[in-house]
């Protein structure tokens, strides 16, 4: 059961997520919920990194023309024409927003649902917005940690027009490991949210998009990829990141090889 929620929790069913219906989500509205639950509106410019994937995905671009995501998100590795890299707004209906086509899609080697839960995307050319390094030590994989995103806004909800901010304290293994048991991969995924009250959370729709935070000079670092969790904010059961300082590597030679 917790398996296929590794594959539904944080995805958004793509036909759902065509940008010609986002104007049907009311999330501009101070009354409405936000997209990551519990979230803020995010002010234009204030992460330019942020990419939304036609899939139903997020993701942070890694380099000019790469796009970091979810293994989840997509289906295997090898040339793709068929996504849509939306970056530089936080408005998807924006006039200024970019849009770049995909070329090829490397997904982690070895991916079987469970843990390395990463992929990487080729773009058709570079998007000039400033990327976002990832952790390459377990250093800043403590702390308050920042979560953006176009999900739902309640769990099994639409997707939305704006991107939505939020912020999340990281949960010990141990401790999420009374929510999850073995289906918790600690080497390689990293928990984060409010374990006695819920209330805060990444949610379908934001798989794939980044869990970050202020390196020592005060620069975005990007420490996890929204990878799975058991229903959206719910009390007792904290997001599930990949924990991207484990892959370091491995992405870097990946993404040298597109």
């Amino acid at each position: 059961m917790k398996q296929l929620l590794r594959a539904l929790k944080r995805c958004s069913v793509v036909a759902a997520v065509a940008l010609a219906g986002l104007s049907l989500q009311p999330s501009a509205a101070s009354a409405a919920p936000a997209p990551v639950v519990g979230g803020t509106r995010a002010a234009q410019g204030e992460f330019p990194f942020m990419v939304r994937l036609s899939m139903g995905c997020g993701g942070a671009l890694y380099a000019p023309n790469i796009v970091l995501t979810a293994a989840h998100c997509v289906n295997g590795s090898g040339n793709n024409t068929s996504i849509t890299a939306t970056a530089g707004v936080v408005d998807l209906q924006s006039a200024s927003a970019v849009k770049v086509k995909s070329t090829k899609v490397l997904q982690a080697p070895g991916y079987n649902g469970k843990g390395k839960d990463w992929a990487l995307i080729k773009l058709a050319q570079p998007i000039d917005q400033p990327t976002l390094k990832i952790a390459t030590t377990t250093a800043y994989n403590t702390g308050t940690f920042t979560i953006a995103g176009w999900g739902a806004a309640t769990e099994g909800g639409g997707q939305q027009r704006y991107l939505l901010k939020a912020n999340v304290p990281y949960v010990s293994d141990t401790a999420c490991r009374q929510a999850y048991g073995s289906d918790l991969v600690p080497a390689e995924e990293l928990c984060a949210g409010y374990v006695s009250t819920g209330g805060t959370d990444t949610c379908q729709g934001d798989s794939g998009g980044p869990m970050f935070r202020k390196d020592n000079a005060g620069a975005w670092i990007q420490v996890g990829i929204v990878s799975w969790g058991e229903g959206c904010a719910r009390a007792g059961y904290p997001g599930v990141y990949t924990e991207v300082s484990t892959f370091a590597s491995a992405i870097a030679s990946a993404a040298a090889t597109l």
